[in-house]
């Protein structure tokens, strides 16, 4: 049986790692968000589609990998990016970055293990 969620589940790991990238590059979060020219609209765009994305998997999904706050607040942070970008507060999507994201890539990459199998 298909699960709709799971292209949805890899969409968003891919992006974390787009965004882990995107500050290998530049060594810290910090030095990759001044960069205006490229990595922060990258990575604000990147967390937007995050945002966006989490928001259409199923609740009941959400509510076992005990991430339905998480889902919530990366809507409300796609939300502030998309209608408030020039408002944006980097110290905040410093520490999304650093600990949010990767408990949302830890515990979608686990629910895609456990149920990607063929």
């Amino acid at each position: 049986m298909f699960n709709k969620n799971l292209p949805k589940i890899e969409f968003i790991v891919e992006r974390i790692q787009f965004i882990e990238k995107i500050i290998d590059r530049h060594k810290y979060v910090t030095k990759a968000l001044l960069d205006e020219i490229e990595a922060k609209p990258a990575i604000l765009m990147h967390l937007s589609q995050i945002g966006e994305e989490i928001n259409k998997i199923d609740n009941e999904i959400l509510e076992k990998l005990n991430l339905l706050e998480d889902a919530k607040g990366a809507y409300n942070v796609r939300n502030f990016i998309v209608h408030a970008y020039e408002g944006v507060n980097l110290a905040l999507i410093e520490k999304i970055i650093k600990e949010k994201l990767p408990i949302l890539k830890e515990k979608f990459k686990r629910y895609l293990d456990e149920n990607n199998k063929f």
